[in-house]
């Protein structure tokens, strides 16, 4: 076979090199990784201090880690527009409690002394991940 004649035929479909379309992940696999990313973040630290961590689990963290049961659902049920309203469930609960978090710690003792701690960050990602994810879902993307 000629460099000509297998191009063409990689272009084409045809003949032995056939060229297939790189695929992407399914929006499902995208709430699982989100979810999981809220349902670790939620044990992580949220906020850190000079005196210690807060844990994310003593406070919103709860109400995220409930939320990441639903983006665990949403990833396995079958039914599109089901997995997306759960989807964006998860994804809203994950984004507002951490902006919640942060713009209450700083109406309450400013910018000194404290930064926001890598279970804050991991569930605000994991939650983006599943606002991304949902509208992937009631779209109808594979």
């Amino acid at each position: 076979m000629s460099a000509v004649s297998a191009r063409t035929s990689a272009v084409t479909g045809r003949g032995r090199g056939r060229a297939r379309p790189a695929r992407r992940p399914r929006p499902s696999l995208h709430v699982l990784g989100g979810s999981l990313m809220v349902l670790f973040g939620s044990f992580l630290p949220w906020v850190s201090t000079g005196l210690g961590n807060v844990s994310g689990i003593r406070g919103a963290g709860l109400w995220t880690l409930y939320a990441s049961c639903l983006g665990i659902a949403a990833a396995i049920v079958r039914y599109r527009r089901i997995a997306a309203s759960h989807a964006a469930v998860l994804g809203l609960v994950a984004v507002t409690l951490p902006v919640w978090q942060l713009v209450h710690t700083y109406s309450l003792v400013g910018t000194t002394g404290w930064m926001p701690g890598p279970g804050l960050l991991m569930v605000f990602g994991g939650g983006v991940v599943a606002l991304v994810a949902a509208t992937r879902l009631w779209r109808g993307e594979r």
